[in-house]
């Protein structure tokens, strides 16, 4: 008998999550390892070698660690549902002029929910995985904050999790730096993680051409979008554009036009297929609206708070006054914030401890002497 239980972790064969199961064995939980395959990158059209966490390779290294201490490992195929929840958002946000966040979208949706169901059939109380955050109960709330190591923190792309999910979740990585993990791995003979190249790419656009994967995965989309024109911000004609899910907001590289200035995409126009081009001040907002919430920290948010607000995941945050409304946060930031993304996750902080987050609707700009929000811009 295990000395706390069995517990399901989610083994994607890279160091962290190998590490997290190891250190989770010698605890005393009665390990069951599971790596998921989400997509098959063949399919794609891609032309780079697979990598990542669906490949073969990733696979066979999560088995070896499970072999080595000798707890059971499974594979678990999502491609269907990572497909049809993840592959069409993600398509799908583009095409409506938003840049989308697949890595949230997948924990969120995919990940927690297939790894619980899964528990359940196998008898595990909870499920754990390789993320450098953490986890406590308070006030009966389930409440993620901040990984010790904050160049890996993480807790920015777990703002969707559930309470539930959180209620059954293990996070060993919490309070260790990727240094202590490396060491650990080194300690116990598996230098093959050690060694082994971490990919940041989008699992499946391993070769980052998400331009070349939008266009293979929606049939004739390059077609019906070439042609639009890029806009100045008093609206006058600069050139022709490839199509405006072809970019984002911030974008200054790959626009294929020279003005003599440094250029960068500052609003996209699905309606009309105009991208707006401006220099870097035009990407300056101070306000933003927030939805589809999830809150980890408090059942609702009744007066308004301070917070440290993300927009990004390596954003550092900018100080913001937040408050809801139904389903929604307005922000209001206390200094300018460059590139708000519609589609975007936006995490809102107290301290380390993670608020809640949502998706990013509409950012704007404020009337500086009032206060009053308006000038709102739907890019």
């Amino acid at each position: 008998m295990s000395k706390h239980g069995r517990i399901l972790v989610a083994m994607s064969g890279g160091i962290d999550s190998s590490v997290a199961a190891v250190m989770l064995h010698e605890e005393g939980y009665e390990v069951v390892g599971m790596t998921m395959k989400t997509w098959d990158y063949a399919s794609s059209g891609g032309t780079k070698k697979e990598t990542g966490c669906c490949s073969l390779d990733s696979i066979n290294d999560a088995r070896n660690v499970a072999v080595s201490l000798g707890f059971p490992h499974y594979i678990l195929d999502i491609r269907n549902e990572f497909g049809d929840a993840v592959i069409d958002y993600f398509t799908g946000e583009y095409i409506e002029g938003r840049t989308p966040n697949p890595c949230v979208m997948c924990n969120t949706h995919i990940k927690w929910d297939a790894l619980l169901r899964r528990a359940d059939k196998l008898d595990c109380e909870f499920i754990a995985t390789g993320h450098y955050a953490n986890i406590r109960e308070e006030n009966g709330r389930h409440i993620i904050s901040k990984g010790a190591d904050t160049w890996k923190d993480q807790s920015y792309v777990l703002w969707g999790v559930s309470q539930e999910s959180l209620a059954r979740t293990k996070l060993p990585l919490g309070h260790l730096t990727k240094a202590t993990i490396r060491e650990m791995a080194t300690e116990r003979g598996f230098m093959d993680l050690v060694n082994k190249s971490e990919s940041y790419e989008i699992c499946f656009v391993p070769d980052n051409d998400y331009r070349g994967f939008i266009k293979r995965r929606v049939e004739g989309l390059e077609e019906r979008v070439k042609g639009g024109n890029f806009l100045d911000t008093d609206g006058k004609i600069l050139g022709k554009h490839e199509g405006y899910p072809f970019y984002t907001i911030g974008q200054r590289k790959g626009l294929g036009i020279a003005l003599g200035y440094p250029a960068f995409v500052t609003e996209i126009r699905k309606e009309t297929n105009e991208v707006i081009l401006g220099r870097d001040k035009d990407l300056e907002r101070d306000g933003m609206v927030v939805g589809q919430l999830n809150l980890s920290k408090y059942a609702s948010i009744d007066n308004p708070i301070e917070t440290i607000t993300k927009v990004r995941y390596k954003d550092a945050g900018t100080p913001a006054t937040i408050w809801q409304e139904g389903n929604k946060i307005k922000a209001h930031f206390h200094e300018q914030v460059s590139g708000i993304a519609p589609g975007q996750a936006a995490v809102f902080y107290e301290g380390n401890d993670v608020v809640g987050g949502g998706w990013i609707m509409k950012s704007f700009k404020q009337d500086a002497t009032s206060g009053i929000f308006m000038a709102e811009v739907d890019r």
